[in-house]
């Protein structure tokens, strides 16, 4: 069973966008299935897409990735939420976590560790995808010799 960890990127920033696209795309197990410029177009896109991690960028055309962040773990709380901002002020990083954060990364120093968390989920999704598929398989005989 081969798992994928869907990655949604939200910054206004093509720079940025692509500089994350070609960093993440080089990670075995990793899928990006979109990304938004506007706050709007990001809470839209990660409802309809379900990602497993989404990369946000505070300050965003039309509202903030805070707002998003909001709407994100309300109505995907298993998503893991990224920030990653030029903005790396601890009243910045203390409101992104009280909405559910699960990392804030300085964009200006700390950019390649947004590949190492999403390289970590990526391994322990297949990690855990191998559990699921070995359980399921033992599973199954138990269940044919059960029949017989």
């Amino acid at each position: 069973m081969e798992s994928v960890v869907k990655v949604f990127i939200a910054d206004d920033s093509e720079v940025v966008c692509q500089r994350l696209i070609d960093m993440l795309v080089e990670l075995p197990g990793i899928e990006i299935v979109g990304q938004a410029g506007d706050a709007a177009e990001a809470i839209k896109s990660i409802q309809k897409l379900h990602p497993d991690a989404v990369v946000l960028d505070i300050r965003m055309i039309g509202g903030s990735g805070i707002g998003v962040l909001k709407g994100i773990k309300k109505s995907e709380p298993n998503t893991v939420a990224i920030m990653l901002t030029n903005y790396p002020y601890a009243q910045y990083r203390k409101k992104c976590m009280n909405e559910g954060a699960d990392y804030f990364f300085d964009k200006s120093s700390e950019f390649e560790k947004v590949a190492e968390v999403i390289r970590h989920l990526a391994e322990d999704s297949h990690n855990q995808a191998g559990r699921y598929a070995k359980f399921k398989q033992q599973a199954k005989s138990n269940d044919v010799r059960k029949r017989k």
